[in-house]
């Protein structure tokens, strides 16, 4: 099967980095499955990664297994086991534990099986696309802290919504707080706390709102608990100029709900998940034709905010692709 043009162009940037082409005996596609499991399938941005994923499977004509691990540690643990067991050509996840893949992951490379990382990284993995949580956050606080200067004179209340039960995200919620404080330091944040989820998002701006009715803004470190808290907020009545939801991740719901006129959400950040998933697909088959390379292949997703203006003029189009249903479990 012929690769594309980005694909052949990738191809020879690994070539460079370090591995042994020439040396290494291709597989028909047919006969190659890599694996993926997400910490958990229902958030949007895992939605968008995993329809990247399967086209990308799907282009490429090889097996995709794709698992939900319902924000469990050791689901996680016990799927990517199996999948190592049954020798799957390559597996990757986004961890919820990092420490707890450890030395699975260093098990798969003794066995020749391509590991990856996305979003936050296993240590040990072969490929390592992961992203600057620190400066994402602070993306994210970014803009509602102008919003906030704009509106409030940062004499309002906000509430942070974290996805601080896992460790290696605890930066990014690090660093909305960061930018909150540096541009509207007057802002009274009166509660950070975890909610990834609509669920969990809806929760803490519900029990923000019974402390605080006067409560003014909601910034989620995820889109799924940004739905949330806009929930909690529409429950109440609240649709002023004078309040607001930021967050991040650009999925299809958000932008929905960002695009009604009068909305009160008003921000999120592009994480790019369609994009993410396809080219981990594309890195891994990679590897698993032409060897991994001596070092880490180590790539940052790429990210970019998106205000209500980018929406409401049309400038942000999301990108609406099919999620096919085989290989997915």
């Amino acid at each position: 099967m012929k690769l594309s043009v980005w694909s052949r162009a990738m191809t020879w940037c690994l070539v460079l980095a370090g591995l042994s082409a020439n040396a290494w005996a291709q597989k028909n596609p047919e006969d190659i499955t890599i694996g993926y499991s997400a910490m958990q399938l229902s958030n949007p941005w895992y939605i968008s990664v995993r329809a990247g994923m399967v086209d990308a499977c799907r282009k490429l004509g090889i097996k995709c297994v794709i698992i939900d691990a319902q924000n469990r540690v050791d689901k996680q643990v016990s799927d990517l086991q199996n999948m190592v067991h049954d020798r799957f050509d390559a597996i990757a996840c986004t961890p919820l534990d990092a420490e707890a893949l450890q030395d699975l992951y260093a098990h798969a490379n003794s066995e020749g099986i391509i590991t990856g990382s996305l979003a936050q990284i296993v240590p040990g993995s072969q490929l390592e696309y992961g992203m600057d949580e620190f400066r994402y956050g602070y993306t994210i606080g970014k803009q509602a802290a102008e919003w906030a200067r704009t509106t409030l004179q940062c004499r309002g209340k906000a509430v942070l919504i974290t996805q601080d039960n896992v460790l290696a995200t605890i930066p990014r919620a690090d660093g909305a707080e960061a930018a909150l404080k540096e541009i509207c330091p007057a802002l009274n944040i009166v509660l950070r706390q975890e909610g990834a989820s609509p669920e969990g998002g809806k929760k803490v701006v519900e029990e923000a709102l019974a402390q605080h009715p006067d409560l003014d803004l909601a910034v989620s470190v995820t889109d799924a608990g940004g739905v949330g808290a806009f929930q909690a907020f529409s429950v109440q009545g609240v649709s002023s100029r004078r309040h607001a939801v930021f967050s991040g991740d650009a999925t299809p719901e958000v932008i929905s709900l960002m695009n009604d006129q009068g909305s009160i959400y008003r921000g999120t950040v592009d994480l790019m998940p369609y994009d993410a998933g396809y080219h981990t697909i594309e890195y891994l088959y990679d590897m698993v034709q032409n060897g991994a390379p001596a070092e880490p292949l180590k790539l940052s997703i790429p990210f970019e905010p998106v205000s209500e203006a980018d929406v409401l003029s049309g400038k942000f189009q999301v990108k609406l692709h099919s999620i096919p249903p085989f290989g997915v479990n």
